[in-house]
């Protein structure tokens, strides 16, 4: 890898962990009396920035997710833990990444995301919505938590909820740009 190559993935790894922070904080403005349990809401917008973010930015995507989802992990959600956090970080930074190439080796997914049709789209937003609340539901399970069925829905809800308002509002402001353009 050469410097530019190096210098262009280390500011994806930094535009991942603002766009993941804005959006935590937006979510933490407008939703946080939608929470069920520390990091897990009925709306949480920023599963939808992982996915995205993902999408774009591929591993450097993922590096940034792992990065911030420890920070927000270890500083607000789990003070003063550190089992659950650091594996809620790699869960988190995981469960999209394994989506992305999931859909990389299903669907041919380009680089460009050129070949990124609206119903491929709902089905990752679909994958990555079961995919990270089970994830972290396997977890806690062999952590010997209770209620995982309820957890899970609630995670479930808030992912694809958060997910679909993200992704489809980035949609939305991108038809309304090239719009005004054109």
């Amino acid at each position: 890898m050469n410097y530019a190559e190096a210098r262009l993935q280390f500011t994806l790894v930094l535009a991942t962990i603002f766009l993941f922070g804005a959006t935590l904080a937006v979510n933490e403005w407008l939703f946080r009396w939608m929470e069920f349990a520390p990091g897990i809401n009925f709306i949480y917008l920023p599963a939808g920035m992982r996915l995205l973010c993902t999408l774009l930015f591929a591993e450097a995507g993922a590096i940034g997710l792992l990065l911030v989802s420890w920070w927000v992990s270890f500083f607000l959600f789990f003070p003063g833990q550190f089992e659950r956090p650091f594996v809620g970080g790699v869960i988190a930074a995981a469960a999209p990444y394994l989506v992305y190439r999931g859909a990389r080796h299903f669907y041919g997914l380009a680089p460009s995301l050129a070949n990124l049709t609206s119903r491929r789209l709902l089905v990752l937003i679909l994958a990555y919505s079961v995919a990270s609340p089970l994830m972290h539901h396997v977890y806690f399970a062999l952590s010997g938590q209770d209620d995982l069925l309820r957890g899970f829905l609630a995670m479930f809800v808030g992912d694809f909820t958060g997910t679909l308002i993200v992704i489809y509002s980035l949609k939305a402001l991108l038809a309304l740009a090239s719009r005004r353009v054109a």
